[in-house]
C-alpha cells in the first residue's frame, strides 16, 4: 500500500500567517505540495482545501493536523471528522498540539478497547467544548445584562445630528441651501454626507428644527 502524509492547516483569516503551522507539518517530513491551506472561519467544514485533501485522503493515509480546533470550531463536527477519516477511509490523523493523547494510530494498535477508549476520549472532549460554549454563552448573557442595568445602549450607535463628523457638519451647513434650492437633489446629498435614506432624512430634521430655534 502507497501511504502518503499530508498536512492540514486552517487560519481564520487572510490576513492570518500559516507560518507556523507549516514548518510543523514540514518538520514531520510531510511534503509541500501535501500541506492543504485554509484561510476562513472554521464553523463548518465546507471549506475547499478542506474538501479537497478530504476527496484525497485514501485507507493507509495519515494526516497532521496543528490541533483539533484548526480542523473545526463546533467539536461535534470535529468528532464525525476524525471518525469518517480514522474509520470509514481508515486513515489515521494525528494532532500536533497533544500528540500523545490524539494520535489515531495508538487506538488500532490496542484492537478491540482501542475503539472504546477513542470513542470514550472523543465524548469526553466534546463535553468539556460544550461546556466552555455554555460558559462563553453565560458570560455574554451576563455582561449584556449588565450593561442594560447600567443604562449603557447595545448594538450600533444612534446616528443624530451630534453624531456627525465635522466634515459631515461642514458638508451638511454648505449643502442644504442647494438641496433646498434643488440644484443637487437628495440621493447626492445623501452620498456627499454617506448616510443611508432615513438616517439622512431623520437628521435633515434635527438640523432643520436647530436652525428654526437660533433664528
Amino acid at each position: 500500500m502507497n501511504t502518503k502524509v499530508f498536512g492540514y492547516i486552517r487560519v481564520s483569516a487572510i490576513d492570518q500567517n500559516e507560518g507556523r503551522q507549516k514548518e510543523k507539518m514540514l518538520a514531520k517530513g510531510v511534503n509541500e505540495r501535501d500541506i492543504y491551506i485554509d484561510k476562513a472561519t472554521g464553523a463548518n467544514f465546507d471549506r475547499p482545501m478542506y474538501q479537497a485533501l478530504r476527496n484525497n485522503v485514501r485507507e493507509g493515509d495519515l494526516v497532521y493536523i496543528d490541533s483539533l480546533d484548526r480542523l473545526g470550531r463546533n467539536y461535534d463536527d470535529v468528532i464525525a471528522e476524525w471518525k469518517y477519516i480514522t474509520r470509514e477511509v481508515k486513515a489515521d490523523i494525528v494532532a500536533l498540539d497533544k500528540e500523545s493523547l490524539f494520535d489515531s494510530r495508538k487506538f488500532k494498535q490496542m484492537d478491540g478497547i482501542g475503539k472504546l477508549l477513542e470513542d470514550q476520549l472523543l465524548s469526553t472532549l466534546s463535553y468539556v467544548a460544550e461546556q466552555e460554549r455554555e460558559k462563553i454563552r453565560q458570560r455574554q448573557s451576563e455582561g449584556i445584562a449588565l450593561a442594560k442595568s447600567q443604562g449603557k445602549h447595545l448594538g450600533r450607535p444612534k446616528m443624530g445630528l451630534d453624531t456627525l463628523s465635522k466634515s459631515q457638519r461642514k458638508t451638511l451647513e454648505e449643502k442644504y441651501p442647494e438641496w433646498k434650492a434643488n440644484i443637487i437633489t437628495g440621493v447626492q446629498f445623501m452620498e456627499l454626507l454617506g448616510l443611508k435614506k432615513n438616517t439622512f432624512y431623520k437628521i435633515v430634521k434635527e438640523y432643520e428644527n436647530t436652525a428654526s430655534k437660533v433664528n
